[in-house]
């Protein structure tokens, strides 16, 4: 890969459309654009949409709205060529091609972006959040994104680890003056940053619990016996017949998804099969099935059927459940079928009741999923992490962070404090991209769409 080759692909999606969006970038973009508008003025002036008529060898290819933008002013940091065309998947193949006579190449997925983090327009996490903000479902996903995009988590990173640098140019500066037994870093002082950093990359780890939650949409396995009424649950949160309900104990044999947003917040709901005791093959296979998507879900609704159980035994079931999954799912028993008359219909108060078939309670039970979802966020000054990556620098970060400290504490030499200061700076400098090996960079970028 060289950034003095010029790159070009579609930036809109493949199919038939009212337009599609053609992008060169690179120091021959503008040239490339002379090629290809045989006849046009050569003057194109910067920012300003021109029409003008396209060809190749062949003849013309169609007409289009040119936009130029110079260097350093642009996605990238280079000459930056956008070509609005007819959103026909022939008209945009042959202006690739022409394109590529004329002295481009096809760039690779996400050149575009690596060359604006190259050329420093981004840092490496608000190149992540680009990718984050195209893959965004729900108001919530887009808000952390457009966020982590214009720079607020950077600037947050950044400044944890210009304090942690200042403090290792002082550790460093009394190197240098070793023989006069002078200090410039008061041990207080650097104890006290420890522990502040330390927490802050904790409480910045466990927002990842919540940002992962939003990005990716919150897991809810809805799980009971058969006949519950988790198939008409399932419909009811939908609003539309998605699953099969059926009388017929066993009908739902295998998991059925799909998703929701509320409150701008997306969540995955499954429909599991009925759980109980079966010498089915297949209906055992999926019960199998039904345990492992709740363990693997972040909510867990045991749904029961208020016409047939009481209290009691419900929640005997639920800490059965529990055993069986695990402490991580957040489990919430329901109680079904709340209109038809049961034992301690109405009386209780221990567990949820609803009907999935009139609707009753079922807006107190989206609140139960929203709440749920709230709880998970606790991060520092509304900052979020969303990005595995990041989690593992932190972690790393705050390791070395907790062994300068207990080096501190036993009474460790300068040298040694400042290779556990740098370590943790490294680490944070992962996050924005200051520090990054290049195996790094194939990771995120190869995720990025080709136009982008």
């Amino acid at each position: 890969m060289s950034e003095r080759d010029t790159i070009c692909a579609p930036a809109t999606a493949g199919g038939t459309a009212a337009v599609a969006v053609v992008r060169l970038s690179g120091p021959g973009a503008v040239a490339v654009l002379d090629r290809l508008a045989t006849g046009a003025a050569r003057s194109w002036p910067t920012r300003r949409a021109v029409l003008a008529p396209l060809a190749d060898a062949e003849g013309p290819i169609d007409e289009a709205l040119v936009t130029v933008f110079r260097a350093p002013a642009s996605y990238t940091g280079e000459e930056v060529v956008e070509l609005g065309l007819h959103g026909s998947p022939y008209i945009v193949q042959r202006v690739l091609e022409a394109a590529v006579q004329a002295g481009a190449r096809l760039a690779r997925p996400g050149e575009f972006t690596l060359r604006a983090y190259l050329n420093r327009k981004l840092d490496l996490s608000q190149a992540e959040a680009v990718a984050d903000l195209i893959a965004s479902q729900g108001a919530a996903a887009h808000r952390l994104a457009l966020q982590q995009l214009r720079g607020g988590y950077s600037a947050h990173i950044d400044a944890l680890r210009q304090q942690l640098i200042d403090f290792c140019a002082l550790i460093e500066l009394e190197l240098d003056f070793g023989e006069e037994d002078v200090t410039f870093a008061r041990r207080d002082d650097l104890d006290a940053l420890l522990v502040d950093l330390t927490g802050l990359c904790t409480r910045l780890i466990d927002s990842f619990r919540y940002g992962n939650a939003v990005k990716q949409g919150v897991p809810v396995a809805i799980v009971g016996a058969p006949n519950s009424g988790k198939s008409t649950l399932l419909n009811a949160l939908l609003q539309e017949d998605r699953a099969i309900v059926s009388d017929i104990p066993g009908t739902t044999r295998d998991t059925v998804e799909e998703t929701i947003t509320l409150n701008g917040i997306l969540f995955r709901f499954i429909d599991t099969a009925g759980l109980r005791e079966t010498s089915d093959t297949v209906e055992r296979m999926g019960i199998e099935r039904s345990y492992r998507k709740a363990r693997e879900a972040g909510i867990v609704v045991l749904l029961g059927d208020a016409a047939a159980l009481n209290e009691d035994a419900f929640l005997t079931q639920a800490a059965i459940l529990r055993e069986r999954i695990g402490e991580a799912p957040h489990l919430i028993p329901v109680l079904n079928k709340s209109d038809l008359s049961g034992p301690e219909a109405g009386r209780g108060g221990r567990v949820m009741r609803i009907s999935a078939r009139t609707g009753r309670g079922l807006d107190g039970l989206r609140e139960a999923f929203l709440r749920h979802v709230r709880s998970l966020h606790e991060g520092d000054g509304g900052v979020v992490v969303t990005n595995a990556r990041h989690v593992e620098a932190l972690a790393h970060a705050r390791q070395a962070l907790e062994d300068a400290r207990a080096g501190l504490g036993q009474g460790v030499s300068g040298d040694l404090l400042a290779i556990d200061l740098r370590r943790a700076q490294h680490h944070l400098g992962e996050i924005t991209g200051r520090i990054t090996p290049d195996d790094v960079l194939g990771s995120i970028f190869g995720r990025f769409c080709i136009g982008k």
